[in-house]
C-alpha cells in the first residue's frame, strides 16, 4: 500500500467485533461441510445420543442440527455468541484437552457470516432462543422445545459474498458434509446419527443406528454402517500398545486395496485428523504388500494422555504434534504388521466374489432347465434306436475316480485342503471341506521365497560393501542434521554415511545387494521422503526390492508339473507362512470357492 503513497504514514488501528469474526471465520468456516463438523463436535461435546442433520442446497441455504444434549441455558447463550467463550476448558492447561472443542470460536464465526439461530433447553427449565445475523445479535426470547439444542443456519456467507464465488457446486459441498458426518459417526459408535437432503425432494442421505455391546464389537458394526459390509469382512483387529500410547481399529488385508487413499481414517482421542506422521506410518505398514499404485484401507484410532499431544496447531483442529512422534509412528508400523502376520495365509473374500463375476455369463432371459419344467403327462414309448437311452443311464463313467486316503481325507479339514490336481502347469486345484481353491503356484512360492529370504536378512543384517573413494554429497544444514538423526537407521540397511563438514554428508558404505548404486540420487531420496512423510523407507524398500526379484526368479516357474506332494508340501508351506495370501506385488495368490458359491454357477440353488 505504501509504495503508492511512500509519505503517508501507515496508522494502527483496532478492528471491530463484526470484522475479528469475520477474519476468524475465514480460518474456521471453510466451506458448509467445517460448518458442519463444528457444530456436530459441540453436538458431541454435550453428551448427545441422538443427532440428526439438515441440509439444503449443499448447505449453502440451510444446515441444521438437532441434538438431545445437556443443552445451553438462556442466561448463557448471548456469552455462547462470544469469541474465546466455551465451557470446555478454563484455560489453565491447554494440553489437558478432552473435548472436540475448546477455542471459542465457532458460533461467533458462523454467526458473523451467516443467519445463525440457537434454540436450546437445559432440564427443568423453559427454552429459549437467540439470533445473529451478519454478526448483530438479537435478544434472548422464549421458545418451544423439548430437550436439547438445535442450530440452524441460513444463507452461509451471505454477509461476505467473495466467499461464495470460492465454493463448489451443490452436489460437490454435499458430499463433502456427508463425508464429515460418516468421519465422525465413525469415532462414536455408540451415537445415533441421521443426515438429510431437505432441498427439494426431502430424503435420507445417511443414517446410522447407535451400536451396543463392547467397544469393538460396536465399532466392527458401525464400520460395516459407514464403510460397508465388504471392508469389516476383510479387515483384520488392530490392538497394540507402546510406551503410553494405545492403538485400536480394523485395518485391511493387503489384497483388499484401493486405487488411491480414500479409504484411510486416522483418529487421535476421537479426533478424526489428518496428520503425514500418521499417513505415513500407515504406508510404511503395508509398504511391503502393496505396489506404489495401491492403497491400504484402514480406521485406525491412536488414544493416549491429553498431555502427550497438542490439538492446538491449526484452527481447524485437524493437524496434531505428538511429544514423542517417533513411538506413534512406531506403534502403527509395529501394530499393524504384527496384525497382519497373525492373519496367516488370509486373502480378501473380494477375490473369490471377482472370480465368481468373471465366471458368470451375461445376464440373458431366465433359464428354464430340464427339472423345472411342467410334466407333459404320460407318452407313449417311443422306440429312438438308441439302446443306451433304454438303460437306467444316459451317460457312462469311464473310470472310477480314485478315492483318497486317510492322510488326504485329514487334510482336507486343513485351510488349503489337498491337492487334487494341476491345470496349465501353473495353477493347483485344492479340495477343501467346505469348497475348492485355486492356487498361483508361481506367485505362492515367490512370497514363500521372500518370506525366508527378509528372514535370513534380519537375522544376518544387510551387508555393506564400503566405497573405495566416499561420495560426498553437498546438502543444506537442516538436510545434514536429518540425516544424522537417522543415521544408525540407515546403517542397518547397509547405507553408512558420516558428517563431513560444513553442509556436506560423506557416504562411505553402500548396501552390497543393491550393486552400484548412486549415492547421491538415494540420498536425495531418502530427504524427500523425510520432508513428505517424516520417515524414509526408501534403503530399505530399494534392499527389499532386490530380495523380491531373487525370489522371482529363485521360485516355481510357470509351466512346471508338479508331483501331487510337491503341490501339498507348498500348501502346507503357505498355511504356516505369514503373508502367503498375496503375492509381492499385492495380487492374491489363491482363490477359495465355496460349495454353495460353485452351485450357484450352475443354477443348482
Amino acid at each position: 500500500m505504501n509504495s503508492y503513497a511512500p509519505n503517508i504514514r501507515p496508522v494502527i488501528r483496532q478492528l471491530d467485533d463484526a470484522a475479528i469474526n469475520r477474519i476468524a471465520a475465514g480460518e474456521v468456516v471453510e466451506r458448509p461441510a467445517s460448518a458442519v463438523k463444528e457444530l456436530l463436535e459441540n453436538a458431541i461435546d454435550a453428551g448427545a445420543k441422538r443427532i440428526s442433520v439438515d441440509v439444503a442446497d449443499g448447505g449453502k441455504t440451510l444446515i441444521r442440527v438437532t441434538d438431545d444434549g445437556c443443552g445451553i441455558a438462556a442466561e448463557d447463550l448471548p456469552l455462547a455468541l462470544s469469541r474465546h467463550a466455551t465451557s470446555k476448558i478454563d484455560g489453565s492447561d491447554l494440553l489437558n484437552i478432552h473435548t472436540f472443542g475448546f477455542r471459542g470460536e465457532a458460533l461467533p464465526s458462523l454467526g458473523a457470516v451467516g443467519r445463525l439461530t440457537i434454540t436450546s433447553r437445559v432440564p427443568g427449565e423453559p427454552a429459549a432462543e437467540i439470533s445473529v445475523a451478519g454478526g448483530a445479535v438479537g435478544a434472548v426470547k422464549p421458545a418451544a422445545l423439548n430437550s436439547g439444542t438445535v442450530i440452524t443456519l441460513r444463507d452461509l456467507f451471505y454477509a461476505t459474498p467473495a466467499r461464495l464465488k470460492f465454493l463448489r457446486t451443490d452436489r460437490a459441498e454435499a458430499q463433502a458434509i456427508t463425508d464429515v458426518v460418516k468421519r465422525l459417526a465413525m469415532a462414536e459408535p455408540f451415537v445415533r446419527f441421521e443426515l438429510r437432503d431437505v432441498s427439494n425432494d426431502p430424503r435420507t442421505v445417511f443414517k446410522a443406528e447407535a451400536q451396543g455391546g463392547d467397544v469393538v464389537a460396536a465399532l466392527k458394526g458401525r464400520l460395516r454402517d459407514v464403510l460397508g459390509a465388504e471392508f469389516t469382512d476383510n479387515a483384520i483387529a488392530i490392538d497394540a500398545e507402546r510406551d503410553g500410547l494405545h492403538l485400536t481399529g480394523f485395518a485391511a488385508l493387503p489384497t483388499y486395496s484401493r486405487g488411491a487413499a480414500v479409504a484411510q481414517f486416522l483418529y487421535v482421542n476421537g479426533r478424526p485428523v489428518k496428520d503425514k506422521l500418521l499417513t505415513g506410518a500407515l504406508r510404511a505398514a503395508y509398504f511391503d504388500f502393496l505396489s506404489r499404485d495401491r492403497h491400504p484401507a484402514a480406521a485406525l484410532f491412536v488414544d493416549c494422555d491429553p498431555q502427550r499431544v497438542d490439538v492446538n496447531v491449526h484452527p481447524a483442529k485437524s493437524e496434531v504434534r505428538f511429544r514423542d512422534p517417533g513411538v506413534a509412528r512406531g506403534l502403527i508400523v509395529s501394530g499393524l504388521r504384527h496384525a497382519l502376520a497373525e492373519a496367516g495365509h488370509r486373502a480378501s473374500t473380494t477375490v473369490a466374489g471377482a472370480t465368481l463375476g468373471a465366471m458368470r455369463a451375461a445376464p440373458t432371459a431366465p433359464r428354464v432347465y430340464q427339472m423345472d419344467r411342467p410334466s407333459l403327462g404320460p407318452r407313449a414309448s417311443v422306440d429312438t434306436g438308441f439302446a443306451e437311452m433304454a438303460q437306467d443311464f444316459s451317460a457312462q463313467v469311464v473310470e472310477a475316480p480314485q478315492p483318497m486316503s486317510e492322510g488326504e481325507e485329514a487334510r482336507v479339514d486343513l485351510p488349503l485342503g489337498v491337492a487334487r490336481g494341476q491345470v496349465h502347469e501353473n495353477y493347483i486345484v485344492a479340495q477343501t471341506a467346505t469348497g475348492m481353491v485355486i492356487v498361483d503356484q508361481h506367485a505362492a512360492h515367490e512370497r514363500l521365497v521372500y518370506e525366508k529370504l527378509k528372514r535370513q536378512m534380519a537375522d544376518n543384517g544387510v551387508a555393506a560393501q564400503a566405497l573405495l573413494i566416499p561420495e560426498i554429497v553437498s546438502l543444506s544444514s537442516g538436510d545434514c542434521a536429518r540425516l544424522l538423526e537417522i543415521a544408525d537407521d540407515l546403517a542397518r540397511f547397509g547405507l553408512g554415511i558420516e558428517a563431513f563438514g560444513g553442509d556436506a554428508i560423506a557416504v562411505r558404505e553402500t548396501p552390497a545387494i543393491l550393486g552400484e548404486v548412486d549415492a547421491k540420487a538415494m540420498i536425495h531420496d531418502i530427504l524427500d521422503e523425510l520432508a513428505d512423510l517424516g520417515s524414509s523407507q526408501s534403503v530399505q524398500a530399494q534392499v527389499e526390492a532386490i530380495l523380491s526379484r531373487v525370489a522371482c526368479h529363485g521360485s516355481i516357474r510357470s509351466g512346471r508339473w508338479m508331483r501331487a506332494e510337491e503341490m501339498n508340501a507348498l500348501l502346507r508351506e503357505m498355511e504356516a507362512t505369514p503373508h502367503s495370501g498375496q503375492c509381492n506385488h499385492g495380487r492374491p495368490t489363491y482363490v477359495e470357492l465355496k460349495l454353495a458359491d460353485i452351485e450357484r454357477l450352475f443354477g443348482r440353488t
